[in-house]
């Protein structure tokens, strides 16, 4: 039985520049969201303030670092479309 050619049939898809943008991206939005975020906690103290917005932050960096992956591809799969 032959094997299939893996060197054709997978493609990469990271680089690491896109991984650096990724990077980039994720964390300016992470600093951005904490900054918002801790200004609605409802606490004076400090230690609690932090704790809870980095809690927030982190829930929304997932679902953005999510929403970049999917933009991604949505996006190379309609340069691909839009090629044939």
């Amino acid at each position: 039985m032959a094997q299939p050619d893996e060197t054709n049939s997978m493609q990469k898809f990271t680089s690491p520049l896109s991984l650096l943008v990724d990077l980039v991206l994720v964390v300016a939005f992470s600093i951005y969201m904490f900054g918002v975020l801790k200004t609605h906690v409802p606490s004076n103290d400090p230690k609690m303030i932090v704790i809870w917005g980095l809690i927030a932050t982190s829930c929304m960096t997932g679902v953005f670092w999510l929403t970049l992956q999917m933009f991604r591809v949505v996006f190379r799969a309609h340069r691909a479309a839009s090629k044939k």
